[in-house]
């Protein structure tokens, strides 16, 4: 089996060092027929959020903050086991982790600045209620019923 392809990037120059991830594979349930009683295609991936030195401190500790709840020991953990290769299964892994951790460390959004509502669009708004309420108000008079 080769490398994996190239280095998986979470945000710009910013990749997931190969090093710091801890691979475990175990057998799958699913499609496969009898190979899957034989192979461990399955792939849990584990990555040391807490003590890494990859990421820069700012994203490290949103991302702790964020993904307080799927942490064990500050580990950050995925699984894939949708395909029958093992191949495919760790790419798969590795790009859910990626993608896990660009999107815990992105930065916050800008906060929304409240705006007025023009006048028009309120205006509108009461017109069409207005106009609904004589719908039915004369729905209530004689041959309805």
């Amino acid at each position: 089996m080769g490398d994996m392809s190239g280095p998986h990037v979470i945000r710009g120059s910013v990749s997931l060092p190969e090093a710091e991830l801890m691979w475990r594979f175990s057998r799958s349930s699913g499609p496969g027929g009898q190979h899957v009683n034989t192979s461990d295609s399955q792939v849990e991936l584990r990555f040391d959020l807490a003590n890494t030195d990859a990421l820069p401190e700012v994203w490290k500790r949103r991302a702790l903050e964020r993904l307080g709840s799927r942490l064990v020991d500050g580990v950050v953990s995925v699984r894939a086991s949708e395909h029958r290769s093992q191949w495919r299964n760790r790419e798969m892994a590795a790009t859910r982790l990626a993608a896990l951790l660009a999107e815990a460390t992105a930065p916050p959004p800008k906060p929304r600045r409240a705006t007025k509502v023009p006048r028009g669009i309120n205006e509108r708004r009461l017109r069409n209620k207005k106009q609904r309420s004589e719908t039915k108000r004369g729905r209530s008079g004689q041959g309805w019923g």
